[in-house]
């Protein structure tokens, strides 16, 4: 695995580069159990070694001991060449006992609490520079301003609360210099819309609305990410697991048993897949980059083996009369972009 097996896309205006795979570091929190630690800082180091320019990490990602190993996986390979990116929008309150709200198995005992203000901002990216180790971060995102996270009742206030705080502390350190890029984390396409329009922002991460499966925001983000030169990130791009195991009994879509509608859905998918010799995985993860304002994709993995199946698969042939054919049996639109 090399730098040459993983194409390069500018990060929107920013002046950053990253490659087309990039290293999504919400597994490493211990999300669905306990990882063992040499294993998780190995996975990383991997991840590095293969070529791997992009790292993203949250104070979320268990309660911050997501940052802690890929600072470990950082200094242990010396790696310089790398572009970090994390998320402000929760400050971590050490002695105030963890709860269970974040939906994470093991992690840090450490509390963590919503604070979308100019402060909070400020206080969050300090605590994440201390967990990293690192005297530099490149990307900084405001996390999880959506109805996702929030609920409805509460999301008007939150998006004002982000615009007025944590935006201006963002724009404020990149007009400095200090950090190169400013964006947002979220689930929504509408909710990347509606900052989009009303801030001036590099990038921006959209999880699991940009899929082989399902495609939200195409109609009217995408085309407005274009128009501002907006480099994306994509997180969930196998929309929390089936386009990765295919239409099985327990099957995940957005975190959930699908539904029968999709496994149905993804099962016709699939068959124009094996049709052409490829599995549903490789074109899964492929598909997205055929649309010109992605940047990169954002995949967890919990084990270097998941890693270099990554690299493996992003590299690999797809036809084109596969994406033809998608298009034919309506299963992807007439003018949806698909790789060349």
């Amino acid at each position: 695995m090399t730098i040459s097996a993983l194409p390069v896309r500018p990060l929107g205006r920013s002046g950053l580069e990253v490659t087309t795979l990039g290293f999504g570091g919400a597994p490493l929190g211990d999300l669905y159990a306990n990882l063992d630690e040499a294993d998780a800082v190995e996975t990383v180091e991997t991840a590095l070694a293969s070529g791997i320019t992009l790292i993203d990490t949250s104070p979320l990602y268990g309660h911050g001991l997501s940052e802690h190993r890929i600072g470990a996986a950082l200094r242990r390979s010396g790696c310089k060449d790398v572009v970090i990116s994390t998320k402000v929008g929760r400050v971590a309150e050490p002695f105030a006992g963890r709860g269970d709200g974040s939906g994470y198995r093991g992690g840090l005992p450490h509390g963590l609490r919503f604070d979308y203000s100019y402060d909070g901002a400020m206080r969050s990216l300090e605590q994440s520079a201390l967990r990293l180790g690192v005297d530099r971060i490149d990307v900084v995102l405001i996390h999880d301003v959506d109805v996702w996270t929030h609920g409805q009742g509460a999301i008007e206030t939150r998006f004002t609360e982000a615009m007025d705080g944590a935006y201006r502390a963002l724009d404020t350190l990149r007009a400095a210099g200090a950090v190169k890029a400013i964006g947002v984390g979220v689930n929504e396409a509408e909710m990347c819309e509606r900052f989009a329009r009303a801030g001036d922002f590099d990038t921006m991460l959209l999880a699991g609305r940009y899929s082989l499966l399902e495609q939200p925001g195409l109609a009217s983000f995408m085309p407005l990410a274009r128009e501002k030169g907006i480099g994306l990130m994509l997180g969930g791009v196998f929309n929390s697991g089936i386009l990765a195991t295919g239409p099985i009994a327990g099957a995940k879509y957005n975190y959930q048993p699908a539904s029968p509608e999709i496994l149905a859905r993804v099962a016709a998918i699939e068959a124009v897949c094996t049709r052409h010799g490829v599995p549903l995985r490789r074109a899964a993860l492929q598909f997205p980059l055929g649309h010109p304002a992605v940047a990169s994709l954002v995949m967890g993995a919990v084990r270097p083996e998941e890693v270099a199946d990554q690299v493996r698969e992003l590299s690999a042939p797809v036809p084109a009369a596969l994406w033809t054919e998608l298009k034919t049996e309506g299963l992807l639109g007439a003018d949806v972009p698909v790789p060349i």
